[in-house]
């Protein structure tokens, strides 16, 4: 999922910019959310430094702070190296900045008319989505699944295990941040994905690079974030192999 953070230091702009970014989302039905809206960048980093993000990013370039808005950006490039920055600010005269320090700006707008920024917001948000939703590289393929009326995309690495539903012909994607049930056939998924998972048991499909240990005895594989599954005894060997 794309998470959404605002950092604005005027709490009657923050209102109206994050009401723009929740608007957008719901009309378009996108795999969004707005994970952080504050004033503080050492709020910001805080939240980065806890929480793996792929990010959406709309900053202000003064934040009334030690730490401007294009300073903050260049620390979000050190948790978040893909992640989308967008500038919403009155200085334009400090747009170029943006090149000093190399942090890649999405879009840099204006606040002028709250017409035309409400517009240029719901066009970064679509393009943001595009371009994370789109296989470019290896290593930014994604999962992608239609859940009743919403097309959902979920990075590989944050993938841990696909498990079999209690509820028939559905599948449960246990990923490092949410689970995701959906109708399919363990055998279908498997074929879509890459090497990196393996079929470790009839009713699980584990992702290898997030395996913390194997337990050998009882047959358990713990994941890097405490869950775990089984593992048949005939696909051991094939496991460590």
């Amino acid at each position: 999922m794309l998470s959404v953070i605002v950092c604005e230091d005027n709490e009657e702009q923050r209102n109206r910019i994050t009401n723009f970014i929740e608007d957008s989302i719901m009309i378009e039905n996108l795999d969004m959310e707005i994970a952080l809206s504050a004033e503080d960048p050492a709020e910001i980093i805080e939240y980065l430094k806890n929480n793996e993000v792929s990010g959406l990013y709309f900053l202000d370039v003064d934040l009334q702070s030690d730490m401007n808005g294009i300073k903050l950006a260049e620390a979000i490039r050190e948790y978040d190296p893909r992640g989308f920055i967008v500038f919403v600010t009155t200085h334009a005269e400090m747009s170029y900045l943006t090149f000093i320090y190399k942090v890649e700006a999405m879009d840099y707008i204006i606040k002028d008319n709250y017409e035309t920024i409400k517009e240029r917001i719901h066009q970064c948000i679509l393009n943001a989505n595009k371009k994370y939703s789109s296989k470019a590289t290896e290593l930014q393929k994604n999962f992608t699944i239609k859940v009743e009326d919403k097309i959902i995309s979920i990075e590989y690495n944050k993938i841990l295990f696909f498990e079999t539903s209690n509820v028939i012909h559905k599948v449960v994607l246990h990923a490092i941040d949410r689970q995701i049930e959906f109708y399919s056939k363990m055998k279908e998924i498997e074929e879509k994905l890459d090497s990196r998972f393996y079929r470790c048991h009839r009713s699980f499909l584990v992702n290898k690079d997030n395996i913390k240990e194997i337990d050998k005895n009882n047959r358990v594989i713990h994941m890097i974030n405490g869950q775990e599954c089984l593992v048949a005894t005939r696909l051991l060997k094939g496991l460590f192999k």
